[in-house]
């Protein structure tokens, strides 16, 4: 990011929220499968280091054979793993999956609670996760700071920051709190689609004359 003002960024992040918009007219959500909080809780927290298709995988069983927070936080971790060991780093993500339902259980009745900081609180639930969670189950707007959203607000200068939360920040003052949660989700569709991390597709990219970094990645 150079020494744009806050005022010419708020201008150039509208265009992009317009443009994306326009590219993904449909009201977008994760691409992770679930019919409940507690199924995309679990579903984000075994997307770490993972693709979203390979979790879908893994939950089309697991989420049939655990449905309630006591099913996971009874489970034998070592059996819990079995289950999602090709989601890689199944001994953390087990670990923290089965001591986030047992602190459900412990203090919030069973049931995915609805605020940050309450989220935050559960075992292996990052802002991440919790602001996944709020927009998509509560409707709280949120900017989801994954891989694609911390890359690709980066070459577009929307960010020079590198950790998450702080990339989290400068996209809050850019970005209408309304759009907060669609951006997020779009911009994750973009670089799926478009803003590859090694090759981008700047020539077929809807925002390439607002991107400091178009033609040159």
């Amino acid at each position: 990011m150079t020494d744009e003002s806050l005022d010419h960024r708020k201008t150039r992040a509208l265009r992009i929220v317009k443009h994306l918009k326009e590219k993904y007219p449909a009201d977008p959500k994760t691409a992770l499968d679930y019919e409940t909080a507690l199924d995309l809780l679990v579903a984000t927290m075994l997307s770490a280091q993972c693709t979203d298709a390979r979790v879908n995988i893994v939950t089309k069983e697991l989420l049939k054979k655990y449905r309630t927070a006591e099913d996971y936080a009874k489970e034998d971790i070592a059996a819990f793993e079995e289950h999602i060991k090709s989601t890689g780093f199944y001994h953390n993500k087990a670990k923290n999956i089965i001591a986030m339902a047992q602190a459900l259980l412990k203090d919030h009745e069973g049931e995915v609670p609805g605020t940050m900081e309450e989220l935050v609180n559960l075992p292996g639930v990052g802002r991440k996760t919790a602001n996944l969670i709020l927009g998509m189950i509560y409707g709280v707007p949120g900017i989801v700071c994954d891989t694609h959203v911390i890359r690709v607000s980066q070459r577009l200068g929307l960010t020079a920051h590198k950790d998450p939360e702080k990339i989290e920040y400068d996209l809050y003052e850019v970005i209408p709190q309304e759009e907060w949660t669609g951006f997020s989700n779009r911009l994750i569709m973009h670089g799926r689609d478009t803003c590859h991390a090694k090759k981008p597709d700047c020539a077929g990219c809807i925002v390439n004359y607002v991107c400091p970094s178009a033609f040159k990645v």
